[in-house]
């Protein structure tokens, strides 16, 4: 199929399917069994194969049309990070199920990775998954998981297996949010919102059809979701000085009476970081766009947090006293982050989680030294000892 057949279809999808009267989910399922969702998608699954490359456009003529969107920005886990893990990983009978209503924003997903024990070093993850009959049971703690409380269903990293070496002994599981056994917690964080979760899961069930690969496969899984999910973070398309950068230029020509030579040097220093990152963040999508993400993608974030840290800090000190001023400590859980929409108080504490998130910065430099750079790994004493045996 062409570019031009593509839009030909689009054009005969809308006249057949009027966005100004069909309604909302009727279209968007309608728009999904039509391969128009995700294009990239093998057909049957949303899309009809087409590249990676023509999606921009295919959803720019949808918006033009005046179609209705699945409010991405509500479920950011699930079509960033849980479709394409379970496109990638799951059977038949698994894509089937949870990939349309996952597009359409029928189910919302959240994702089960992080614990109090188990963060920059995500291996050492211990909640349990034990097998009873067809079904698995699972106890543990979960934490800074995002949409926890909006999500019907979650991308579940679990310990099956402790008498093996850590990295061998999870598997990956797609669990219901709303059973008995799953409780979430709002977790404030230092912007006074409630913007991420604590789950705690008791006993709480999970059948076997809903594991996602081997048992004990988990490790190579999680890291589909990783390293998506760092490209979704880091590597987002966007115009020259648009995002953050956008923000600061803006206010460094509305305030020229607060303008320094040293401000002006660091000012400059940064447009020209967050252009090469754009550009590269351009070529890395292009790559993507030919097969599967790769520790690429660390380096992206790695260079995102460092300069929406320093961008921040930067916007801070120029506003002076007026950066100061935060407009509002209300504990609130939101469904989105929008850094640009805010002050720059709330963007100077935001941007502190932008290094923790997604991996920490320290882990992604081991990534970047080991799989890109090609250096010695570090140490590790627990590497060949069952999990059971390491100190905790």
């Amino acid at each position: 199929m062409t570019i031009d057949e593509l839009r030909t279809r689009i054009r005969e999808f809308l006249a057949a399917n009027d966005p100004a009267t069909t309604e909302r989910l009727e279209f968007l399922r309608a728009r999904y069994d039509a391969g128009l969702a995700w294009v990239y998608f093998p057909e049957g699954h949303g899309g009809l194969g087409l590249p990676h490359g023509w999606q921009p456009e295919v959803d720019q003529l949808f918006e033009q049309a005046g179609a209705p969107d699945n409010n991405p920005a509500a479920n950011v886990i699930g079509l960033g990070m849980a479709g394409p893990t379970i496109l990638a990983c799951g059977t038949e009978e698994q894509k089937k199920r949870f990939l349309r209503p996952l597009w359409t924003g029928e189910e919302i997903w959240c994702q089960l990775f992080s614990e109090p024990g188990a963060g920059s070093d995500l291996a050492n993850v211990s909640t349990r998954a034990v097998r009873d009959g067809h079904e698995w049971v699972v106890n543990g703690q979960k934490v800074w998981t995002s949409s926890a409380h909006l999500a019907q269903f979650a991308i579940l990293l679990a310990r099956t297996d402790p008498n093996v070496p850590k990295h061998r002994g999870m598997s990956y599981f797609l669990i219901d949010m709303t059973q008995p056994g799953v409780e979430v917690r709002p977790l404030r964080q230092i912007t006074g919102e409630a913007e991420f979760n604590e789950v705690f899961i008791t006993d709480a069930r999970v059948p076997d059809e809903q594991r996602l690969g081997a048992e004990g496969d988990g490790w190579r899984i999680a890291n589909t979701t990783l390293n998506t999910e760092r490209v979704a973070i880091g590597g987002r398309a966007s115009a020259r000085e648009s995002g953050l950068i956008g923000v600061v230029t803006d206010t460094w020509r509305a305030n020229p009476d607060r303008r320094t030579p040293e401000l002006h040097d660091r000012l400059l220093r940064l447009w020209v970081d967050a252009e090469v990152a754009r550009l590269t963040g351009l070529r890395l999508r292009q790559k993507l766009a030919q097969g599967q993400p790769g520790p690429e993608g660390s380096a992206m974030k790695l260079s995102f947090a460092r300069i929406a840290q320093q961008l921040s800090g930067l916007e801070v000190e120029l506003l002076g006293e007026d950066g100061l001023r935060y407009s509002d400590w209300t504990m609130v859980r939101p469904e989105r982050v929008d850094m640009n929409a805010r002050d720059a108080g709330y963007r100077y504490l935001r941007a502190k989680g932008n290094s923790i998130e997604g991996g920490t910065s320290e882990i992604l430099r081991n990534i970047v030294s080991e799989r890109i750079l090609g250096l010695p790994a570090e140490p590790r004493t627990d590497k060949d000892r069952p999990w059971k045996e390491v100190a905790r």
